[in-house]
């Protein structure tokens, strides 16, 4: 697929989905991306402002199959990825396949489920694969994880380890809409006299496939490759950080900057397209020191200083 088509795609699809999440076209954009990248979204976010309306509706404009598991405390590894059974009519074990082989996974409230069962995510994140009973399974592509969390409930909760963080492209937040915008979302549903959003699929998963292919054609200049190993070596050397980004944030970076240009309908990546996902593709990815942690300071405000610190790549004459 060329990249004309791919920047046409991904504008039909997100206009789909902007049907049911309104005043969000960020966020919209930052969840094709994600998924052009064939990378997992972390959404960290209050209750009620349609994470899982996000997930489900972003399925359906794309064309895939969606599935939702709802973590909780007395959820089984075998719940998300399947188990063997026996079937007493043939005396033989069968595989009856979990939650887990689908195109996007709803991973509702990840951190609520004890870290076993969260673990069984992370075979199928990073290698798109499951294995059961010594025999993988390859899952059908593309295959993306959305999962959310709570980030002021955390009694009772088991809080995601780095090494499973590390492993979301992306973590994002929807936010509050503003008066106006909540205004529209009661509007639309007075309108439509249902809960229900009538979406149309733009695309396949064959298509999708193809457009993550057609993205890795997208031109990576030496001197932003520079800037985006310059940007992930500066949050290991910033005053304040105890854990920097490692090499898959580098590679994160540079996977969303070219899916940042092929949106825009450019073969080739620019210094703003990496600027553009920098602090959703490594926030998430810091590991404060102590005292600034206990003052409250954010990564994403690290990120953004170590933006303005890293010399911007020079236009060639």
């Amino acid at each position: 697929m060329k990249l004309d088509q791919v920047a046409l795609t991904c504008k039909g699809i997100t206009n789909e989905v902007a049907k049911a999440i309104v005043e969000k076209d960020e966020v919209i954009d930052q969840m094709m991306l994600a998924l052009l990248a064939n990378g997992h979204v972390l959404f960290e976010d209050f209750p009620g402002l349609a994470k899982t309306l996000m997930a489900n509706t972003f399925s359906r404009a794309i064309g895939c199959d969606f599935k939702r598991v709802q973590f909780t405390p007395d959820l089984l590894p075998a719940d998300i990825t399947g188990t063997f059974i026996l079937n007493r009519s043939t005396s033989q074990f069968e595989l009856r396949k979990g939650p887990i082989f689908t195109n996007v996974l709803l991973a509702d409230e990840i951190n609520r489920a004890p870290p076993k069962t969260q673990s069984a995510l992370l075979e199928a994140m990073q290698e798109c694969q499951v294995t059961l009973e010594g025999d993988t399974h390859k899952l059908a592509g593309p295959f993306m994880v959305v999962a959310t969390q709570n980030p002021i409930e955390y009694e009772g909760t088991y809080p995601l380890p780095e090494a499973q963080i590390d492993r979301f492209l992306l973590r994002l937040s929807i936010g509050y809409p503003s008066k106006d915008g909540e205004k529209e979302i009661l509007r639309r549903r007075r309108a439509r006299k249902t809960d229900e959003v009538t979406i149309n699929p733009v695309s396949n998963p064959v298509q999708i496939r193809e457009m993550q292919a057609a993205i890795e054609e997208v031109h990576v200049d030496d001197d932003i490759e520079n800037y985006i190993v310059s940007i992930v070596r500066e949050t290991r050397n910033h005053g304040q950080v105890e854990v920097g980004a490692s090499p898959r944030g580098s590679l994160a970076l540079m996977k969303l900057s070219q899916a940042k240009a092929a949106l825009s309908g450019r073969d080739f990546v620019l210094p703003d397209d990496v600027k553009d996902v920098a602090v959703s593709a490594l926030a998430h990815r810091l590991i404060l020191k102590p005292d600034p942690w206990i003052k409250g300071i954010k990564t994403e405000v690290i990120v953004n200083k170590v933006l303005t610190t890293v010399p911007v790549p020079k236009a060639r004459a």
